[in-house]
C-alpha cells in the first residue's frame, strides 16, 4: 500500500481519538476487520495499530482486542495547560525570568507600601484603568511605533484578558475570524468558548498567504482577522512593511476588524510599524507585560478606535471589573523608571543566546525560528509521527508540544514546538540534544 494511504488510515484514527469521537475504552475493529474495511494487507493493518499503540492512543489486549486509551499526553497550551511535575523539563510553556526580578519586586513592594495613596488600592479602580496609568502605558507604546490617545487605551488583566474582552465586545456567536493555519493556542480556546469559527489561512515563509486570505473573504462572510505580525507564535516571523500594507488594504476592502496580538513584539526592536499604526480606524492592538517582564504580572493593555472603547470597557466590567491597582501600580512604576526597557533588552539578549544554543545543538535540522525569540518550530520528516516523538520525550522527562494545539486546519502538520525560555541554559542544551537524538532515531533508525 502506498505510504500516503497508510498514513491516511493512521491520521484518521488519531483525529477521531483526539476529537473525542472515539472515547477511552471504545473497542476498535479487529486487525482483519480493519484490513477488510480499508482493503489493506493484514500486516499493514497490524502496523497501523502498532503505530497508534506507540503513540499511546490505543492498547492491544490479547484475546480481547484493541481499545482506545485514556490520552496521557499533557494538553497543549492555553487554559488547558497543566503544570509540569518537578522532575520534568518544561519546554512546552514559556515563562522567561531573569535572576534580578525577584529583588525588583521586593523593592517595588517596599516603595508601594510607603506611597501616600495606599488606601486607593483597597477600592475599585476605573474599569479602563486610572487615567494617569493609561497615559504611562501610551507613552511606553511610542517606542513600539504606536502613538495612541490614552483615552483609546484600556488596562486589562494580561493580554489573554485583552483578547477575551475584545472578542466578547466586537464579535458574536457564529462569526468567522480568519487566522493563520498555525496560531496562538489561547486564541483557539477563546474562539471555542465564545462560539466563533476560526478559518485557517495557509502560511508562507514570512507571513500569511494573503492571496488565500483574499479568496477566503470572497467565499465566506469574514468579520475579523487575528494576526501576530511581529514575532509570530509559533513560527517566529516578522511581517515586512509590504505585507502589512497589503493586509491593511485587504481589511479595508472587506471592512474587517483587525486584531493585532503582540506579546512577543518587544523581542524585535527594529520591526516595521504595528498594524494598529497603519490602520488605527479598524485595529485592536493587544499586548501586556507577562512576557517582557513576568508571567505573574497580569497587566495588559488594549488600544482600539474610540467608538469601540465603551464596548470593550463594558466587557472588562463584566469579566473582572478592573485590573487590580497594586499590579498596575507596579507595572507602571517600572515603565516610568526604565525597568521595563532594561528587562526587555536583557530578555532579547537572553533569548538570542538560547537561540544560538538551539541552532548549534540542532544544526542541520529544519528549524524555523526568530533569532531572538523564546521558541522554535521543528518540522518532522513525513514518516515521523509527532505524537510518538512527544511521548518518547516525555518518557525521558522532557515536555514539548505537537502542532495540534497550534493548528486551526483540519490536519495538523507533523512538527513539534519547543519553548526555550523556562530552564537553565545547561539543561536546555542537554534537553535539545535528547530531542535531536530521538527525532533522528525515528527518522533514520
Amino acid at each position: 500500500m502506498p505510504r500516503a494511504r497508510y498514513r491516511q488510515v493512521v491520521d484518521t484514527f488519531v483525529t477521531r481519538i483526539r476529537s473525542g469521537e472515539l472515547r477511552p475504552g471504545d473497542r476498535l475493529p479487529t486487525h482483519r476487520q480493519l484490513a477488510s474495511e480499508h482493503r489493506l494487507a493484514l500486516a499493514t493493518a497490524s502496523r497501523a495499530y502498532a503505530e497508534l499503540e506507540a503513540m499511546g492512543l490505543v492498547s492491544g489486549e490479547t484475546g480481547r482486542g484493541t481499545f482506545v486509551r485514556e490520552i496521557s499526553l499533557p494538553p497543549g497550551l492555553g487554559v488547558d495547560q497543566q503544570a509540569a511535575a518537578n522532575d520534568i523539563v518544561d519546554l512546552n510553556f514559556n515563562y522567561p525570568s531573569l535572576p534580578e526580578q525577584a529583588e525588583l519586586l521586593r523593592t517595588a513592594l517596599r516603595q508601594l507600601s510607603t506611597s501616600g495613596d495606599l488606601d486607593a488600592f483597597l477600592r475599585y479602580q476605573p474599569h479602563a484603568g486610572r487615567m494617569h496609568e493609561r497615559e504611562i502605558v501610551a507613552a511606553h507604546l511610542i517606542d513600539r511605533g504606536l502613538h495612541v490617545d490614552p483615552c483609546n487605551l484600556l488596562l486589562v488583566d494580561g493580554a489573554q484578558h485583552g483578547l477575551t474582552t475584545t472578542m466578547m465586545s466586537l464579535l458574536k456567536t457564529g462569526d468567522v475570524v480568519a487566522t493563520d493555519a498555525l496560531t496562538y493556542p489561547g486564541m483557539k480556546v477563546l474562539a471555542d468558548s465564545l462560539g466563533l469559527e476560526l478559518a485557517a489561512v495557509p502560511t508562507l515563509g514570512s507571513g500569511p498567504d494573503l492571496e488565500a486570505l483574499e479568496r477566503l473573504c470572497q467565499r465566506r462572510r469574514v468579520q475579523a482577522i487575528y494576526t501576530q505580525p511581529t514575532v509570530h507564535n509559533p513560527l517566529g516571523w516578522v511581517m515586512d512593511i509590504e505585507q502589512r500594507n497589503a493586509l491593511v488594504e485587504l481589511a479595508r476592502r472587506h471592512n474587517l476588524i483587525l486584531i493585532e496580538d503582540a506579546p512577543y513584539a518587544f523581542l524585535e526592536p527594529h520591526s516595521p510599524p504595528p498594524i494598529a499604526a497603519l490602520a488605527p480606524e479598524r485595529t485592536v492592538y493587544v499586548s501586556g507585560f507577562s512576557k517582557s517582564v513576568a508571567t505573574g504580572l497580569r497587566v495588559g493593555f488594549v488600544t482600539a478606535p474610540g467608538e469601540w472603547i465603551p464596548r470593550i470597557e463594558r466587557a472588562i466590567r463584566a469579566t473582572t471589573w478592573n485590573t487590580p491597582g497594586v499590579m498596575t501600580a507596579i507595572a507602571c512604576g517600572w515603565v516610568e523608571d526604565g525597568t521595563v526597557n532594561r528587562l526587555e533588552a536583557a530578555k532579547r539578549k537572553d533569548a538570542a543566546a538560547r537561540q544560538v544554543v538551539a541552532l548549534e545543538t540542532l544544526q542541520g535540522m529544519d528549524v524555523i525560528s526568530h533569532p531572538a525569540s523564546y521558541f522554535l518550530w521543528l518540522p518532522l520528516l513525513e514518516e515521523v509521527r509527532a505524537d510518538r516523538v512527544v511521548r518518547e520525550l516525555l518518557d525521558h522527562g522532557i515536555l514539548v508540544s505537537t502542532a495540534a494545539p497550534f493548528a486551526t486546519s483540519a490536519q495538523p502538520p507533523q512538527a513539534i514546538r519547543i519553548a526555550l525560555g523556562s530552564v537553565e541554559l545547561n539543561i536546555l542544551r542537554r534537553s535539545l540534544a535528547t530531542i535531536r537524538q530521538i527525532v533522528e532515531y525515528h527518522a533514520f533508525g
